[in-house]
């Protein structure tokens, strides 16, 4: 006899959300408002953040799975503990965390003078020690090359282009370099290198690193990575892990933690192709531009902004139908900005507070369904609804505003609805 599975499932792939950059470097948007908004006024302006050095990005693999037969606080428990050796091995050889690391993801930078070696004998022990301890594996880009350091995130092409190798082509358990990694190698290296097949990047070709000596004598670092939950929730996340068949602690710590709430995602189009200064400074300022305009229109009570992050903008509510309210209004006055988004609106149990760093973060099926439904399926202009949401909404008084749609992601049909 087979167990019932948790009241809490979420759809199989739903945890394969997009990587989020970091918060909203206000200041420097406001430097450039107040510019001539030139390319020179651009590279002045960033001159300032710039940074040379390794980025190292990882993401998780085989949560499809183990999504669909775990609960959230489950599936989070098991996530964790690749990020926290991760964090240990990267501050070991000298690196520091990037960003909060929402979701499974998880950036590390390291300076120019990290030994390119170094690195890679550090990655490779990384991957035994996850492979060793850890139902779920990891993936890991590694590129070398230049970044504007904003806020703790690291921003520009170069670093878009290794998240997007690390999220999108990348197998659990496998390390892949760019060739600007390879050629800080010395000669007569003892790694096994191979060129990655299948993989267009704009920075280059990208090989796999197959075996290699490991960097076993190296100290253990701080494995506390900068989390992106109340300390008090992670604390009983370790709980979790250390006793996963404990389901009386499941249900309390789901019972302490979760709440139901209704998520509004929104993502912008991306900003046209410039140089990529004035990309990068152009599309912080459309970011800002929405923060404002979402603060503005929504309600007192009932609501909170989780965050703006690059083009993404989160919210939480408590019931549904002034989620889809806000949800068109922000489309409506975003419009008025020539600012194009899509929106996905989803309801049910999420963990959501403030972190340790300052700010706040959301996890849960909402998240991700909604994510799914805007950033992976939607159309430009559009929200989407999930059926949960649906139930809640009053067909009579506009019956056409919104029309089912049927999708397959990740081998799993889902039905939602355009408007």
């Amino acid at each position: 006899m087979t167990s019932e599975p948790p009241a809490d499932l979420h759809a199989p792939g739903t945890f394969d959300i997009a990587r989020e950059a970091a918060d909203l470097p206000l200041t420097l948007v406001r430097q450039w408002r107040e510019s001539g908004q030139s390319i020179a006024d651009a590279r002045r302006l960033l001159s300032g953040h710039t940074a040379t050095g390794y980025s190292v990005v990882s993401d998780s693999a085989g949560l499809t799975k183990l999504s669909g037969q775990l609960s959230l606080l489950h599936v989070l428990a098991l996530i964790d503990r690749p990020k926290r050796i991760l964090h240990a091995h990267g501050m070991a050889v000298g690196g520091r965390a990037v960003g909060v690391w929402a979701a499974d993801n998880a950036q590390m930078f390291h300076p120019a003078s990290t030994d390119a070696q170094t690195l890679l004998s550090a990655l490779l022990r990384v991957q035994d020690e996850v492979e060793r301890h850890c139902r779920v594996r990891i993936g890991i880009g590694v590129h070398h090359g230049h970044f504007y350091d904003l806020s703790g995130g690291l921003y520009g092409a170069e670093a878009d282009a290794i998240e997007d190798i690390a999220e999108n082509h990348l197998e659990g358990g496998e390390i892949a370099v760019t060739g600007t990694v390879v050629d800080r190698l010395p000669a007569g290296h003892r790694f096994a290198i191979r060129r990655k097949d299948g993989v267009e990047s704009t920075i280059g070709a990208v090989y796999q690193v197959l075996d290699g000596p490991r960097l076993n004598d190296a100290p253990v670092g701080d494995e506390r990575y900068p989390i992106p939950y109340p300390l008090a929730f992670h604390d009983d996340l370790l709980r979790l892990e250390r006793r996963p068949d404990d389901t009386e602690l499941a249900e309390r710590l789901t019972g302490r933690h979760l709440r139901n709430r209704t998520v509004v995602l929104a993502e912008r189009d991306a900003v046209p192709a410039g140089s990529p200064e004035l990309t990068l400074l152009n599309g912080l300022a459309l970011s800002a531009v929405m923060k404002e305009t979402g603060l503005r229109l929504m309600p007192p009570e009932g609501a909170i902004e989780i965050k703006v992050a690059g083009p993404l903008a989160i919210y939480a509510f408590e019931d549904p139908a002034p989620a889809v309210r806000f949800a068109r209004r922000l489309r409506s006055r975003l419009a008025e900005h020539e600012i194009i988004c899509r929106i996905g609106v989803d309801t049910g149990p999420v963990l959501a507070g403030e972190i340790p760093g300052g700010g706040r973060d959301i996890a849960g099926a909402p998240v991700n369904v909604a994510s799914k439904m805007a950033q992976d399926l939607g159309r430009p202009g559009h929200i989407y609804l999930s059926e949960a949401v649906r139930e809640h909404i009053d067909p009579t008084g506009d019956p056409a505003a919104f029309t089912p749609v049927q999708c397959t992601v990740s081998g799993v049909t889902m039905t939602f609805f355009e408007g």
